[in-house]
């Protein structure tokens, strides 16, 4: 299972959260746990937004805690709402395709979890992408198999909607249990959302808090500290909107 963090708010350095608290998420690429793989280092990723609509993206397939350029460029970048992930794969290839954060146009999309069964309906999967769509669909895994299907059902529209139906999309195609585990975030480069789900009892986890400012968010797979002082763990079968202001919470199913 993978690890990521996401941040909307007053702009910070990239590495107040990759690597400066303890531990960090480069800390938790190797040193995890709350999931079945304490070591993350089938690759990383960062999408990062500034004045431009689309976001920056830096990813590698290499461990982020091996990657000599990665904290030198955390220490000197600032965004408003950013998104990290550290991979740990669950079959597909490692390769620079299949790290997160995926990203077409404004959008960006990372995930933790599975889907049973996926290489069995692959072809099925990547057959529903839209055609418009498909040209995005650069690796192998479900997690972007995902995102692309969610574009095409109105992710500009409605993420929650849009979300909600891709889940029940892939539920039905999962042709072993579990079917379906998930924790996700994604932006449109204006708001933050995270969603949790499963269709067991076994949903990954995410928590959220006030990061440093009332007026910023931080939206982890694990807490920064031991102690998860100040942490909220979100809910099953929650989808979360975040922007500066507030959290609203709503069921996704």
């Amino acid at each position: 299972m993978c690890r990521w963090a996401g941040y909307i708010g007053a702009p910070i350095y990239l590495s107040d959260i990759l690597s400066a608290p303890e531990p960090s998420l480069i800390e938790q690429s190797r040193a995890a746990d709350e999931g079945k793989a304490s070591l993350n280092g089938d690759g990383f990723g960062i999408a990062w937004y500034g004045k431009r609509a689309e976001p920056g993206l830096y990813k590698d397939a290499h461990p982020a805690w091996s990657d000599v350029n990665l904290r030198s460029f955390a220490n000197q970048v600032q965004s408003h709402l950013f998104l990290a992930h550290v991979r740990a794969s669950t079959g597909t290839a490692i390769s620079r395709n299949n790290c997160h954060p995926f990203v077409v146009d404004n959008w960006s999309f990372m995930h933790n979890g599975l889907i049973g069964g996926f290489e069995q309906v692959r072809k099925k999967a990547d057959m529903l992408i839209p055609d418009a769509l498909y040209k995005h669909r650069k690796g192998a895994t479900n997690s972007e198999a995902f995102f692309l299907n969610a574009l095409g059902q109105g992710l500009d529209n409605n993420p929650r909607e849009a979300i909600a139906k891709t889940v029940k999309l892939f539920e039905q195609l999962s042709p072993i249990t579990p079917h379906l585990r998930l924790s996700i975030t994604f932006s449109d480069g204006k708001k933050l959302y995270a969603v949790r789900y499963a269709s067991d009892r076994w949903a990954p986890s995410i928590y959220y808090r006030r990061h440093k400012r009332k007026d910023s968010w931080a939206i982890v797979s694990k807490p920064f500290d031991e102690n998860h002082n100040g942490w909220t763990k979100m809910e099953s079968n929650s989808f979360c909107t975040f922007d500066q202001k507030d959290v609203f919470i709503q069921k996704l199913i």
